[in-house]
């Protein structure tokens, strides 16, 4: 391995550089995005890294700026082999959220090319992958691989809420993502559920209950009232 740069988090780089030293091969970081919004998909992304020398920071996402995020996600398509799987919200409603997390994790490391030997998960569930895994507790600002993960997942579902919001602009979608902001509870009041909100979410189930028991007439003077 190259020189460490200066703009990363030794530690998390040298929790990975460890276990490659082992004997591992072929390590991936696994994470997910999208786990806590009343709308949207879930997002996870796989990534085995190739190259460990970058020039972007990499961190647990949620510490990064947007235009960090991005950045860096550039450089992991560059110089890490990157799968990304995908569920949306009739399959997060039909089998709850934490197994949807689960089951896009899953789905990235299965399409993951080369195969890991070893599989590091952000978080205290580690599903089957068909290999090794490990379950990190605060992965993402722990292991360098899945800090990757964390960036890619961030930064992909993120866009994908953008796409959203052009199909749903009363939302404010492209702002808050999904994530329940006292915009997006204002937008959910004036104007009910849109499809991709989440109905197995209790907040969102809440407004639809009331909305469906409103007559037509009703609920077109609420909304003209608010």
């Amino acid at each position: 391995m190259k020189k460490r740069s200066s703009k990363n988090n030794p530690k998390l780089r040298r929790h990975d550089e460890l276990i490659l030293e082992g004997g591992v091969r072929l390590l991936a970081g696994v994470d997910e995005a999208g786990r806590g919004p009343l709308a949207g998909p879930v997002v996870a992304a796989a990534v085995i890294v190739k190259d460990w020398e970058f020039e972007e920071r990499i961190d647990d996402s949620k510490k990064l700026s947007t235009l960090q995020r991005a950045r860096a996600y550039r450089e992991i398509l560059t110089k890490c082999h990157l799968s990304v799987a995908v569920i949306e919200r009739e399959r997060i409603d039909a089998i709850n959220i934490f197994r949807a997390s689960l089951e896009a994790m899953q789905e990235a490391v299965r399409d993951l090319r080369p195969k890991p030997e070893l599989v590091l998960v952000d978080g205290n569930t580690a599903p089957d992958f068909g290999c090794e895994a490990r379950a990190v507790i605060g992965g993402d600002g722990v292991s360098f691989s899945i800090a990757c993960a964390s960036i890619a997942a961030k930064v992909l579902r993120d866009r994908l809420m953008e796409l959203w919001n052009d199909r749903y602009p009363a939302y404010g979608f492209a702002v808050h993502k999904g994530y329940g902001t006292e915009r997006h509870f204002e937008a959910l009041r004036k104007n009910g559920p849109c499809p991709i909100h989440r109905r197995s979410f209790a907040p969102v189930n809440a407004f639809a209950e009331e909305i469906a028991q409103m007559s037509p007439e009703v609920w077109e003077a609420f909304r003209n009232e608010n």
